[in-house]
């Protein structure tokens, strides 16, 4: 794969800590919510941003899409992603729930469905939900 953009970004303290890229351009305080026994409050938490990252990707694939399809899309078209957390039916961890809700007015019903199907092929995390994720481990030296 020919990677095009390539980001880091390092946690600390676990679910109730801080997130930052290396870059500096976004940091965030984290705090686990009260339904996963946390203290909830001011912050954010891993699945908030996996469901604002998974949007807005899923919103650039739609785009892409359309525009190759020469399809004009409305400003206003919008992805929401509800993203759960929960044990695991094989009690092995934890894993995610996750629905997305697509917003596209003035386009055909058919035609919307045939772009958010495409969009779902275009998206990497689409792609990397889809039947699990090649996850490399590397000790830091």
């Amino acid at each position: 794969m020919n990677i095009l953009y390539r980001t880091a970004a390092t946690a600390t303290g676990g679910r109730t800590g801080h997130a930052a890229t290396t870059d500096g351009a976004f940091s965030v305080a984290l705090v686990t919510p009260k339904e996963l026994g946390g203290a909830g409050g001011e912050g954010a938490n891993p699945e908030q941003l996996f469901a604002s990252g998974y949007a807005a990707c899923f919103l650039g694939a739609l785009r892409f899409v359309a525009a190759q399809r020469k399809v004009k899309i409305a400003d206003d078209i919008s992805v929401t992603a509800a993203v759960g957390i929960g044990p695991r039916d094989d009690g092995q961890g934890f894993g995610l729930d996750v629905a997305l809700t697509i917003a596209l007015p003035g386009i055909d019903a058919g035609l919307a469905r045939e772009l958010v199907e495409q969009a779902h092929v275009v998206c990497p995390y689409s792609h990397a939900t889809r039947g699990g994720l090649d996850v490399r481990l590397t000790l830091a030296a």
